[in-house]
């Protein structure tokens, strides 16, 4: 029998930082990342363990890590241009089949990535990019 969870609550880490540059994601402690502040210029999601830890470490083949990312755009519409893991960058699959070329300007996105490890330092991504305005 699987496990039965009834009413949880994550937690969620917020930052005061704008997105831009190479932004860490550390699965062993973020699943939710929300940038409260306006994207100061296109940004690079690397996910790892954490800062001492690689995700390969971490994971197993077969396993699987999902994030949430949350970027706060002001009038200019900044956005993930790369995902990378362990510092390799890796082409996730984009739900509707394109990646997206912008982001959307007085908005937030939310961007939702799976990670699935396939093999050793072998990871397939599926990647989602959604407005909230």
């Amino acid at each position: 029998m699987g496990v039965k969870l009834v009413n949880a609550l994550e937690a969620i880490t917020t930052t005061g930082t704008g997105s831009g540059g190479t932004i860490n994601i550390d699965a062993t402690t973020q699943s939710l990342v929300y940038a409260t502040a306006n994207a100061t210029g296109n940004f690079i999601l690397n996910v790892r363990a954490n800062s001492t830890t690689p995700l390969n470490t971490l994971m197993a083949v077969g396993e699987t890590y999902t994030f949430v990312y949350m970027n706060t755009n002001g009038g200019t519409a900044y956005y993930a241009t790369a995902i990378q893991v362990d510092g390799v960058a890796i082409t996730p699959r984009w739900s509707g089949g394109t990646a997206p070329t912008s982001g959307n300007a007085s908005s937030i996105d939310v961007y939702t990535y799976t990670v699935i490890k396939t093999g050793s330092a072998a990871f397939t991504i599926l990647a989602q990019q959604t407005k909230f305005a």
